[in-house]
């Protein structure tokens, strides 16, 4: 029997099935290879594989295992500043973390695992990261198996060879068959070849060394005898405690700090002065700088402040950060009920209503649940959340979003601890919603700007390249016309400012998607992006708006989307390997793009929208090509901040932005007063965005001539009281 003919989910939780008993034992069964890449190496991780590999054995198969040995801070200092050999640590720590069996099973398991090692059943190889002389742990887990007619099951996610894993947190893996076709074979096809390049020591910034025979012999220390013992797996049927019955027995973990996580200085200053505020404020930090750990951390000292009583709302705005906060939550311990309406989540409101009767009746000191804005906001969800009796804390990602007037009424004062990420928190041209969060959330505990995050290595330096593109004669037309209307649909709110009514904001979005998707942008990039065109990690952002090709006041519906055009153009004229990320994609196709974008290897470029605004995490993303920017500083600070996330093997970033002006700056002198007026609402905004793009760029001053040129033209000087001359 192959692995064809075994039922595989496409997804395992380890509280929810049995990991050992459903996935590793029937597969391994069938298997001829087991290709596994975990995270740090131990005793005790050896002790786990051996659950289920003793009929990978019975077949004649082999194993192949990459960890990491887990370096220490102060080992990390020592081997950069040449204080110590790095093979000597590594050495050391491998033996540090071999340990004495605890009981008879351990005993046997070990064994088995040692003399899998003497028959060349078994080979270990470890991994670090390298590079410029740094030094890092590899934390991939991953598994490829194969059976003997060729099929391959892929597995990922967050489960750790450990007992800890195995048995008392919540941990997680994807599975993918090779068989399927489709993404399925595709994401296989890439994990057996990432294994390889790993385990043949030809991956980019990897160093995978030889098992090292001073930490073999530490283990063969532990061996009792020679023989393979193929009865483990029938005794761990009948008497380990890894079944649905006992593993629901045991304790959840507490909130807590891992050991091997770095909190910060200026993270934990965050931290302390929102416990001095008494637990209320925001943490205003530049995208890429650890806001999801400080909040998580933030988490854990509550819970310990509090003597181990605590309930937590995690809100996202979208379901894509609610998974990747679900990543983050199982490190620190936390396992939240997810509520959102996809349907592996379908009982989300049962399993709620379950943790905060426990709650209450004392029998859990601990319950978290993650959710979407829209979600957070149902009837079901804030019924049970008026039911929690003390100790509430509220947590929102992207904090600005809750302070729309839609959302407001969730801020309830029944939440007495209360805390907000934001890397833009005030809200665009709404003072009145960020007035609302502000007395909501209280100050902030901690400001942590791009312009610090860059200067402490948090985020990658980066070049700046604005390129200038100016309105067809038709799109200047329409922007005009626009614009006169727009004139007539200006109010004044109760503070006395003036504001657009409703029409108004209709017209400002339809006039800002005339510039978004100019239609002079796209030859500009074909121009622009040719010598990156055999480049690869490349981000092209777009408007969501069509492109017109004629007459603009016609109403067509035959034109095409700015983003559908690049991506053909892309593909058929420059041959790149290019796909979209937007909101049509679905989660398991976002994670393949993302895989495959980072590897570089089957996907050169993504062409984008929104979408990637906020949260979404592409760390490798070198070189991006801005299209367009609306005139919230909130969007284009989330964008470029995406680029300059750090990534192996990228030492800076290169943004280019497309500035779009409404004609040539040689005309701008023969403009009537009216026509000036209008010119200047887009200029001026796009200087703006030019202006604190520049501020940051390593070559700054490449782009000083123009913004000089543009204030000349439109006499864009600002007087003593403020206004322009």
């Amino acid at each position: 029997m192959g692995f064809q003919e075994i039922e595989i989910k496409e997804e395992y939780r380890s509280l929810e099935d049995d990991i050992v008993k459903e996935f590793y034992c029937p597969l391994l069964k069938e298997a001829e290879k087991y290709q596994r890449a975990v995270g740090f190496f131990s005793s005790t991780a050896l002790i786990e594989i051996s659950k289920g590999i003793v009929g990978l054995i019975q077949n004649g198969g082999t194993m192949e295992l990459i960890a990491s040995p887990k370096l220490s801070q102060e080992d990390v200092e020592a081997i950069e500043k040449g204080l110590a050999l790095r093979e000597e640590v590594i050495i050391e720590r491998i033996i540090d973390f071999i340990d004495e069996p605890q009981n008879e099973q351990e005993e046997k398991r070990l064994n088995l695992l040692i003399n899998l090692i003497a028959q060349n059943k078994l080979e270990i190889k470890i991994a670090i990261l390298e590079k410029d002389n740094k030094i890092g742990m590899y934390h991939e887990k991953m598994g490829v198996m194969i059976d003997w007619e060729g099929n391959a099951v892929a597995f990922s996610g967050s489960m750790n060879e450990s007992t800890t894993a195995f048995s008392h947190n919540y941990e997680s893996i994807d599975v993918y068959q090779s068989w399927n076709g489709g993404s399925d074979a595709k994401r296989v096809k890439n994990k057996q070849m990432a294994f390889q390049a790993m385990w043949n020591n030809c991956q980019p910034y990897m160093r995978v060394l030889d098992f090292p025979e001073a930490a073999k012999e530490k283990l063969f220390q532990y061996r009792k005898n020679d023989e393979v013992d193929l009865s483990l797996d029938e005794e761990l049927e009948e008497s380990e405690t890894y079944g649905r019955e006992e593993s629901e027995k045991l304790e959840l973990p507490e909130p807590h700090i891992p050991e091997w996580v770095k909190i910060r200085e200026y993270q934990r200053e965050a931290i302390q002065n929102w416990k001095n505020q008494e637990y209320k404020g925001v943490f205003d930090m530049a995208t890429g700088t650890g806001k999801t750990y400080t909040g998580l951390a933030a988490i854990c000292q509550l819970y310990q402040d509090l003597q181990g009583k605590l309930a937590v709302v995690i809100v996202c705005p979208f379901q894509h950060l609610v998974e990747q906060w679900l990543e983050d939550l199982e490190v620190f311990g936390i396992r939240p009920v997810v509520a959102y309406s996809a349907p592996k989540y379908k009982d989300y409101s049962q399993k709620f209503r379950k943790a905060v009767f426990e709650y209450n009746l004392g029998t859990k000191k601990f319950i978290a649940l993650i959710t979407t804005m829209d979600t957070f906001s149902s009837e079901k969800i804030q019924i049970q959340l008026a039911k929690v009796k003390k100790n509430l804390l509220l947590v929102v990602d992207e904090a600005h979003n809750i302070g729309a007037s839609s959302y407001r009424k969730l801020l309830d004062e029944r939440y007495k601890y209360r805390l907000g990420l934001s890397a833009t928190f005030e809200r665009h041209n709404d003072a009145e919603g960020t007035e609302e969060l502000y007395r909501f959330f209280g100050d902030k505990c901690i400001t942590y700007s791009l312009e610090q995050a860059i200067q402490e290595g948090m985020l990658t330096k980066y070049n700046y390249y604005p390129l200038l593109v100016y309105l067809s004669d038709d799109e200047l037309e329409e922007y005009n016309r626009i614009s006169a209307e727009i004139a007539k649909n200006i109010m004044r709110d109760k503070r006395g400012n003036t504001k657009l009514n409703e029409r108004g904001k209709r017209l400002a979005i339809k006039r800002a998607g005339i510039a978004a998707v100019a239609i002079n942008k796209v030859p500009l990039l074909m121009d622009s992006i040719q010598d990156y065109k055999d480049d690869n990690h490349i981000l092209i952002y777009c408007g969501a708006a069509k492109i017109h090709e004629g007459d603009l006041s016609d109403g067509t519906e035959n034109d095409t989307r700015q983003i559908d055009k690049i991506t053909q153009k892309l593909g058929l004229e420059l041959k790149m390997k290019v796909a979209q990320f937007t909101s049509r994609e679905n989660a398991a196709r976002r994670k393949d793009l993302k895989e495959d974008f980072a590897s570089g290897e089957e996907l050169q470029a993504l062409v984008a929208i929104k979408c990637l605004d906020e949260g979404v995490n592409i760390p490798a993303i070198k070189t991006a090509f801005i299209l367009a920017s609306t005139t919230n500083p909130k969007e284009y600070i989330q964008r470029r901040g995406r680029v300059l996330r750090l990534s192996p093997g990228k030492e800076y970033a290169n943004i280019y932005d497309f500035i779009t002006l409404p004609r040539d700056l040689e005309l701008v002198s023969f403009l009537s007063e009216e026509e000036m007026k209008y010119d200047k609402a887009l200029v001026k905004n796009e200087l703006n965005r030019v202006l604190e793009f520049q501020r940051l760029a390593e070559n700054s001053y490449d782009s000083t001539e123009l913004i000089f040129k543009i204030k000349d033209a439109y006499n864009l000087y600002e007087t003593e009281d403020g206004e322009d001359e």
